[in-house]
C-alpha cells in the first residue's frame, strides 16, 4: 500500500505541473505499458483512440528513439498526420515529451498546457518524477514459491476452495498468498496480477 500512495503522491505532483494533462506508460514491454496513467481531455482522448494514433504519434516514437526530455515545438520526428496540430486544437498547444529507462522497459510521458511553453526548470521537475514514477514501479524480479502455486492455480481456473485444498492449505490462507502476490505486483485485480506475472515471466 504504500507503493501505490508513493505513487498516488508522484501522479499529483506530475498533475499540477501539467495545466492540460498528462499522458505516461511505465515499464512499455513488448508494445505494452505496464501501467498507463492519463488525465487529458476526454474528447482528445476519445479522438486519438478513434484515429489510431499511438501508432503514429510522433512523441512516442521519439521516446522510443530518445530518452530525456523534449518540448514539442522542438520535436525533429516528422508528423505527417498531424497529430500534434490536432492535439493544440484540444488544448494541448505546448508540450514536453520525456523518455528513461532502457529500451526493453521504457517509460514515455507527455506533459500539456495551452498558455506557452513549459520553463526548463519545470522540465527538470516533470523529468524528475517520470524517473522516479519509472523507479517505484519496476516490475519486481520474483515472487516467493508460495505465491506463484497459489497463482499458477487461480490462472488455471481454480476456484478459491479448489486451490486452497490442492495446496493443503486454508482458503483464508490462500488468499492472503494471492493478495501478498498482487501487492508485490501492483495489480488492482488479480486477472491484472496474473497477466503482470506473466509478462515478468514469473508464471
Amino acid at each position: 500500500m504504500l507503493a501505490k500512495s508513493s505513487i498516488d503522491l508522484q501522479l499529483h505532483e506530475l498533475a499540477r505541473a501539467a495545466p492540460s494533462g498528462y499522458y505516461i506508460g511505465v515499464h512499455i514491454r513488448l508494445a505494452a505499458p505496464l501501467m498507463t496513467f492519463m488525465t487529458y481531455p476526454q474528447a482528445w482522448t476519445d479522438h486519438y483512440t478513434e484515429q489510431g494514433f499511438a501508432l503514429r504519434d510522433p512523441t512516442i516514437a521519439w521516446g522510443f528513439s530518445e530518452t530525456g526530455a523534449v518540448r514539442w515545438s522542438a520535436m525533429t520526428i516528422p508528423d505527417p498526420f498531424g497529430i500534434l496540430v490536432q492535439a493544440a486544437n484540444h488544448g494541448l498547444r505546448y508540450g514536453v515529451t520525456l523518455s528513461c529507462g532502457p529500451i526493453s522497459s521504457r517509460t514515455i510521458a507527455s506533459v500539456a498546457r495551452s498558455d506557452r511553453e513549459f520553463s526548463s526548470e519545470e522540465i527538470s521537475k516533470v523529468l524528475s518524477i517520470v524517473q522516479q514514477l519509472h523507479e517505484m514501479t519496476e516490475p519486481p524480479e520474483s515472487l516467493t514459491k508460495a505465491q506463484i502455486e497459489a497463482l499458477r492455480l487461480i490462472a488455471a481456473g481454480d476456484r478459491h476452495a479448489a486451490a486452497a485444498a490442492k495446496l493443503g492449505i486454508s482458503e483464508s490462507a490462500l488468499k492472503a498468498r494471492l493478495l501478498a502476490a498482487r501487492e508485490r505486483l501492483m495489480a488492482r485485480t488479480m486477472a491484472e496480477a496474473i497477466q503482470r506475472a506473466k509478462d515478468s515471466r514469473l508464471l
